[in-house]
């Protein structure tokens, strides 16, 4: 059994920087796909960010492209997702997500297992 749990989150003024962290219980030495994604009120979940824990390129929505860095620590099965230059439009509530095998076109509804959301306010 998978199970996930987020911390960070909060309020941050437009220009700043947040962390949001995401502990990994399960997949133990197997190799998985880790997603984060984010909902607006309104709005649709959408993808933020996604990696594969053997390797290779992480993607990166457009949206956010050149604003946050996914990355997978191995020691600690722990998800990080760094964001900077933070827009009132950013605020939503993100989301970690795995799922079994590459990440290859996976969609939010392809996800398995998901954290219990942090909320992220960006406002001035």
């Amino acid at each position: 059994q998978v199970d996930l749990a987020e911390t960070g989150g909060g309020s941050v003024q437009p220009g700043g920087s947040m962390t949001l962290a995401c502990v990994v219980k399960g997949y133990t030495y197997i190799p998985y796909c880790a997603g984060w994604f984010r909902q607006a009120p309104g709005k649709e979940r959408e993808g933020v960010a996604s990696i594969y824990t053997l390797g290779g390129n992480p993607y990166y929505a457009p949206s956010m492209k050149g604003r946050v860095t996914i990355s997978h620590d191995k020691a600690t099965n722990s998800l990080t997702l760094q964001m900077t230059s933070l827009k009132p439009e950013d605020t939503a509530m993100y989301y970690c997500a795995t799922d079994s095998g590459q990440c290859y076109n996976k969609g939010p509804s392809d996800y398995a297992t998901w954290g219990q959301g942090s909320m992220v306010t960006v406002s001035s």
